[in-house]
């Protein structure tokens, strides 16, 4: 009998896809709140392997949609890649900024000040 219950724990739980996109939305949504990523993934109760599969297979269902339509001019993309170049300045700012914070706070703990 121990056998039949260690088999039902080993047994994979399966996802719905609106489960797996909340849980994608959730990890999102808590590392642009600043938390990594790796915790994010935690406390959203997956495994890295798991949320990187669900995150790629995401990505070739938004391409399948857009499969029949014409590329967007390169205007779009570029305006893209400016918004990308913006995002990353301003998350190396946010990073910057809390690594002064910490510096500063060990600094005055450790008496170097």
């Amino acid at each position: 009998m121990q056998a039949t219950s260690k088999a039902a724990a080993a047994k994979r739980r399966g996802y719905s896809d609106q489960e797996k996109s909340e849980k994608l939305k959730l990890i999102e949504r808590q590392v642009t709140e600043g938390s990594t990523l790796k915790d994010a993934i935690k406390s959203a109760a997956i495994s890295e392997q798991t949320y990187y599969q669900w995150k790629g297979a995401a990505k070739p269902v938004d391409k399948k949609a857009t499969k029949g339509t014409k590329p967007g001019p390169a205007g779009d993309e570029l305006a893209d890649l400016v918004q990308l170049e913006e995002e990353n300045q301003r998350l190396r700012k946010q990073l910057s900024e809390k690594l002064r914070a910490e510096n500063a706070e060990l600094r005055k703990r450790l008496g170097l000040n």
